[in-house]
């Protein structure tokens, strides 16, 4: 399935400037592995060793928060990725 990833600027280095993104999957897992096959290093920036959300890191399918990679996602829909600006 085809969804439209937006990126948030601090990770737009990685896809060479783009806002918005295609990808494919059914849930956010698929579709950071989209991602990651077209923007190396992406998927290491939003999701750690272990496979968890980053902490600094919120995904929104649509208008709903989704806090785990096996969310779903459908055909058309719309994955928001927020990033918080951390550091001290």
């Amino acid at each position: 399935m085809s969804c439209t990833v937006h990126i948030p600027s601090p990770l737009r280095s990685y896809t060479a400037g783009a806002h918005r993104v295609p990808a494919d999957g059914a849930t956010l897992e698929e579709v950071l592995a989209s991602l990651e096959g077209r923007f190396t290093g992406i998927r290491f920036r939003i999701v750690d060793e272990q496979s968890h959300i980053r902490p600094h890191i919120r995904f929104y399918v649509n208008a709903r928060e989704a806090q785990e990679l096996c969310a779903p996602v459908g055909a058309g829909d719309a994955v928001h990725v927020i990033c918080a600006l951390t550091g001290g």
